[in-house]
């Protein structure tokens, strides 16, 4: 069952946009429960039949559906600029985005890739094909997007990252990643097959578009560089992205809108 709220209008700040905002609610049938999520219609939604291709931006670690409307409201005027549906989804307490072999309410990989996708292409006038579907995300978002479309690639045709944890295995103690999938002591192969500087063996060359940003005073900043490395030794193409810039809003607010322009400029080639 899902239930749609429409006709929320968000004002934040002294800022107002075309763009139009709903709060979508999906019932996850792997979690049991309903979960909220947030989708920016551009402009022109309303006033046309058209289709359009969507991009789901993931939230980090301690956040939720709604962080990516609150601390970076722009993304509005983005949907606008490039006629885009962007999709916020929640990601539960720090879910990491996969399926938790030990916790059954941290089921995320199967929502967000199955569950929540099926719901906005059946709910939305998207474009409802892996050349016209793009998913992004910060820190823990970040890790989640690539992760998510390495392993889903039926479904995603373009990935991003911003910050991304990208490793897991440097942080053992961090962000509940030992409540979902158990200690790296007792269960090493789980944080190695999760990690997702470990799955590039699921790439074949040329088949996803992926940009991958990090400032270089960022704490993921050396996780981030390696896995660049890797790609480059693999012939993986990929854009990348350092420069100056620290784990924070100021840096994303400015790297989302290179990552819309790089998923638009993909979707009109495609």
């Amino acid at each position: 069952m899902r239930r749609l709220l429409l006709g929320l209008s968000l004002f934040l700040g002294f800022q107002s946009f075309a763009a139009t905002v709903d709060t979508f609610e999906v019932f996850s049938t792997a979690m049991n429960k309903s979960i909220k999520n947030i989708v920016v219609k551009p402009d022109s939604y309303d006033s046309t039949q058209h289709q359009f291709a969507t991009v789901y931006l993931l939230h980090g670690a301690s956040g939720n559906f709604s962080d990516w409307l609150k601390k970076v409201p722009a993304i509005q005027a983005q949907a606008d600029l490039h006629q885009l549906i962007i999709v916020c989804p929640d990601g539960g307490n720090n879910s990491w985005y996969f399926d938790s072999p030990i916790d059954p309410s941290m089921q995320y990989e199967t929502y967000i890739s199955q569950e929540l996708v099926s719901a906005i292409d059946s709910q939305y006038r998207t474009l409802a094909s892996r050349d016209k579907r793009a998913i992004t995300g910060l820190s823990m978002g970040g890790h989640g997007a690539l992760f998510l479309c390495f392993r889903h690639q039926d479904t995603w045709a373009a990935a991003g990252s911003m910050s991304g944890g990208v490793d897991l295995r440097p942080f053992p103690n961090n962000w509940n990643i030992k409540d979902r999938i158990g200690t790296y002591a007792a269960h090493p192969e789980r944080w190695e097959s999760n990690s997702v500087t470990n799955l590039l063996y699921l790439l074949n060359g040329k088949a996803l578009a992926l940009i991958i940003d990090c400032g270089v005073d960022d704490f993921f900043y050396q996780i981030n560089a390696s896995l660049h490395d890797k790609m480059v030794e693999r012939n993986i193409p990929h854009d990348y992205i350092e420069r100056p810039g620290k784990h924070n809003w100021a840096y994303w607010e400015n790297a989302v809108q290179y990552q819309l322009l790089y998923f638009s400029t993909f979707f009109e080639k495609e």
